[in-house]
């Protein structure tokens, strides 16, 4: 079944340029004409200046001062907060609590963008665009993932640089793209680790080869979607600038 067209579109499915821009919320259609005049608007890679220029808003890839506007798409994207104790799966044989509890009042297939230790709680995208999560999930395009652990010992400034420098596990070297402590005291330290790899429990082999092992995992963002207060097992739309930021990563 063809896709219905847009609000507002015309029988051809196109859409004058500063209406699109004002129904998308990035301002009001005055603004967005000023913007189109002052050659801040580019559609499929060229300024356009010309109001009332059409535009189909499901495959044009449109920017505004530089960051781009997603597309007009029947898929959603979705941040999720995943709890200690669930399992990273839509469903799970052996009857744990899994994912697709969390969105049982969804009504899309959503699939999930890489994985989370059961024992791991923070931040999952969920999406029903089946090409999107491959793209984001594969570590050709490094996407860059924060984590934030709670580790035993104190963590000293030596092992800081060698996580910095890269550390080798049993399946290969790992590139740490920054590595910081957020608190330390009481025998235990807070590290936060930037990472853009996903193998199996990778930041847990990490910060064990170094000697901490860790007592507490979560991660906090991926690429530029951050996890901020939401609460476990709730979810949030990604925002038009996250989402526009992601699809220039994985270039669709």
């Amino acid at each position: 079944m063809a896709e219905p067209n847009p609000p507002d579109a015309e029988d051809d499915g196109l859409v004058r340029l500063q209406k699109l821009l004002a129904q998308s919320g990035v301002a009001s259609r005055r603004r967005c004409e000023e913007l189109m005049l002052a050659g801040l608007v580019e559609v499929d890679g060229e300024v356009v200046t010309r109001l009332g220029t059409k535009v189909d808003p499901r495959t044009a890839v449109i920017r505004v001062e530089g960051r781009r506007l997603p597309p007009v798409s029947p898929n959603v994207y979705l941040a999720l907060n995943k709890p200690r104790g669930v399992v990273s799966t839509m469903s799970d044989p052996e009857g744990r609590r899994t994912l697709s509890d969390l969105v049982a009042d969804r009504p899309e297939r959503l699939f999930h963008v890489g994985r989370l230790d059961t024992d791991t709680s923070g931040l999952i995208i969920l999406t029903n665009d089946g090409d999107f999560a491959q793209r984001l999930a594969h570590p050709s395009y490094e996407v860059d993932k924060t984590y934030v652990a709670e580790v035993a010992g104190d963590v000293s400034k030596a092992t800081l640089t060698r996580l910095r420098d890269g550390v080798t596990l049993d399946d290969g070297p790992v590139t740490v793209s920054a590595a910081r402590i957020v608190q330390r005291g009481g025998g235990k330290t807070i590290v936060e680790l930037v990472i853009h790899e996903g193998r199996n429990r990778i930041v847990r082999r990490l910060l064990d080869v170094v000697g901490h092992p860790v007592r507490r995992l979560t991660r906090t963002r991926i690429g530029p979607v951050a996890l901020g207060q939401l609460k476990p097992g709730e979810l949030r739309d990604l925002t038009r600038e996250e989402l526009g930021e992601l699809l220039d990563t994985t270039q669709l």
